[in-house]
């Protein structure tokens, strides 16, 4: 019979073990020689996520349960004040740098889909989202009485709908602040809300060769340079080039934009798109916009499926490495995804991990829909004696 680690220990040969020891010596340098080591760390917050384990507790015991299998995972014991002090202590831009290594490695192995549309740069959704936390456990994250929280920021590859940027900040941490820390490659096109409506950065995207498009302000100011035609069968109310005429755009230096005007008919409602893309048809700006809700759908996913919304330490650096490894796990079962060619999606992917994390058995059997082997035919001798 062919020897197979475990589940949990095949998923984890995704991880490039020599880019996370090399992160390991940027990050953390020489450490005691009892502390809890990176990897012992990661295995285990990765267990949680993927175990749905509640607590720091319920990890180290669903890790005392299968003590034969540190070997093969290549960690030792791991206890619940060791994984709570790393978690309080220990850098979180690591895993920050750990989710970006991912992420191109995703993107070096080609896991992507085809394309929604047809113009050449990639296509991000940025967002932000607040996830609640107790006040009386988190005073820090406070945002308003009664209510604390803290916020990830997120910029969504359209490319296999992943997370390709991300931050994690206080609740109030702005987006503007966040954004300003992402570097997106050449012809990029960017699709946010009104919460990035600084018209300097804008203007930053436009000289960058970047592309983008949001909803305009309802107070937005403007002059008509010209009115382009339009078919009203595509829902298409109005395609303008506007010169924007407050004195922010003005002291910005943003040059002339387009307003498209769009009606949905499913829901009989009216939005006013502004891109700085002169190029594309109208309707394509109305779907580009539309195409935003994916990076919700992908906040509502996380927090649905993966130890987001209840925390398992009471600092911003335990918040936050808890979030990048959530981030580091979407990823590796997207990597998952395309390396096996499995026809589930990352649902049913996640769900089959949690059921066999420390059985041994091949990932590509578990991810593949299979019959089971037909019964031997009965020879005249069986028959003999049924």
């Amino acid at each position: 019979m062919a020897y197979n680690h475990t589940v949990l220990g095949q998923l984890l040969k995704f991880v490039p073990r020599l880019e996370f020891e090399k992160l390991v010596q940027a990050h953390d340098g020489k450490r005691r020689s009892d502390a809890l080591p990176r990897w012992s760390q990661f295995v285990s917050l990765v267990l949680g996520h993927l175990g749905n384990r509640h607590s720091l507790r319920d990890i180290e015991a669903a890790l005392a349960t299968q003590q034969p299998q540190h070997y093969h995972l290549n960690i030792g014991n791991v206890s619940r004040s060791s994984l709570a002090r790393a978690n309080e202590n220990l850098d979180p831009d690591f895993y920050q740098q750990l989710f970006y290594k991912l992420y191109e490695q995703c993107q070096q192995s080609g896991a992507v889909p085809g394309k929604k549309f047809r113009f050449k740069g990639k296509l991000f959704s940025l967002d932000g989202s607040l996830i609640d936390l107790s006040l009386k456990v988190f005073p820090w994250a406070d945002i308003a009485p009664k209510k604390a929280a803290f916020k990830l920021h997120l910029g969504l590859d359209h490319d296999g709908l992943m997370p390709a940027f991300a931050e994690v900040t206080e609740g109030h941490g702005a987006e503007m602040d966040a954004v300003d820390t992402f570097t997106f490659p050449p012809g990029s096109v960017l699709v946010f809300d009104r919460g990035y409506d600084r018209y300097t950065w804008h203007k930053e995207l436009t000289d960058k060769g970047l592309f983008w498009v949001t909803r305009s302000k309802r107070s937005m100011r403007y002059d008509v340079i010209k009115d382009f035609p339009v078919k009203p069968q595509t829902g298409v109310i109005s395609d303008q080039l506007i010169c924007l005429t407050s004195a922010k755009a003005i002291k910005a230096g943003l040059s002339a934009i387009r307003r498209v005007e769009y009606l949905d008919a499913d829901t009989d409602k009216r939005y006013v798109f502004i891109t700085n893309q002169m190029r594309w048809s109208a309707r394509t700006v109305a779907d580009i916009y539309k195409s935003r809700w994916e990076v919700e759908l992908f906040f509502k996913w996380i927090k649905q499926n993966l130890k987001i919304k209840s925390v398992i330490g009471h600092t911003i650096n335990a918040v936050a490495t808890q979030i990048f490894v959530a981030l580091c796990v979407y990823l590796l079962m997207a990597y998952l995804k395309f390396v096996s060619q499995s026809a589930f999606g990352i649902q049913s992917i996640l769900r089959l991990l949690q059921m066999n994390l420390f059985l041994r058995r091949p990932l590509a059997q578990l991810l593949h829909k299979w019959k089971a082997d037909p019964p031997p035919p009965q020879t005249a001798f069986s028959l003999r004696f049924a």
